[in-house]
């Protein structure tokens, strides 16, 4: 039985993917600074490498080695870009862009030497089109992108796939955060213009995920795989 790790995986979009890889057979440990009951949850910050390391080892002692990641740990901030601090900037980075680079190199010598790995990175659909007053999110979740193709070209031929999914109009607990701070625009003007008609599920994406780590997209890598309903600005 495969072993997965998700970061993120307290709440929302990382919490739904949890489920689904337990539901779809898989062995999955959660880390997350705040990580839910469930078994197999392990309290971690992803930006700091010696408690990333700390909690991977204790997920090997009792699950294995870890062959899937999927990094869904995020962090956003919605602010005028001249009122962006440094510090504003730099956390926001830190988890979002410097987390999936500490969580992939840790993993990465357990799927080397399996022959066999899955990388899915939860990117933004913001990356398209940009998105006012989430500059340095927009840029991280860019980075992402730009890092997960490197990834795929560098460790494919070790069997290794590395995809991206940048989910679309999802209603998670960040985005009822934004709409209640006033950083949305009208929801059901956004409903009307996505072509499926609705909000999209942290089951949407979890759905997308569970594909890209099965044996099946063994040939896709490189990827970025929108979620979004058909609405991509």
């Amino acid at each position: 039985m495969k072993t997965a790790v998700v970061t993120g995986g307290g709440s929302g979009i990382g919490l739904a993917v949890v489920e689904r890889l337990r539901a779809d057979g898989l062995n999955v440990a959660a880390i997350d600074l705040r990580p839910s009951d469930a078994d197999f949850a392990f309290t971690a910050d992803v930006t700091d490498r010696s408690q990333l390391d700390g909690a991977l080892s204790a997920i090997r002692a009792q699950l294995g080695p870890v062959t899937v990641l999927v990094n869904a740990a995020g962090l956003d901030g919605f602010k005028k870009f001249n009122n962006i601090t440094f510090e504003d900037w730099q956390r926001v980075i830190d988890v979002n862009l410097n987390g999936v680079f500490h969580t992939v190199q840790a993993v990465l010598p357990d799927m080397v030497e399996a022959g066999w790995g899955r990388i899915v990175n939860i990117s933004s659909s913001s990356t398209h089109s940009g998105a006012p007053y989430m500059s340095h999110y927009v840029a991280a979740k860019s980075a992402v992108n730009g890092l997960t193709k490197s990834l795929a070209l560098e460790y494919g031929p070790k069997g290794i796939t590395v995809n991206a999914v940048p989910p679309g109009f999802i209603d998670t607990p960040m985005l009822r955060a934004a709409e209640k701070n006033g950083f949305l625009g009208d929801i059901d003007e956004t409903i009307a213009r996505t072509p499926v008609r609705r909000m999209g599920t942290p089951e949407d994406i979890a759905a997308a995920c569970a594909f890209l780590v099965s044996e099946e997209a063994g040939y896709i890598t490189g990827q970025i795989l929108g979620v979004n309903g058909g609405r991509n600005t």
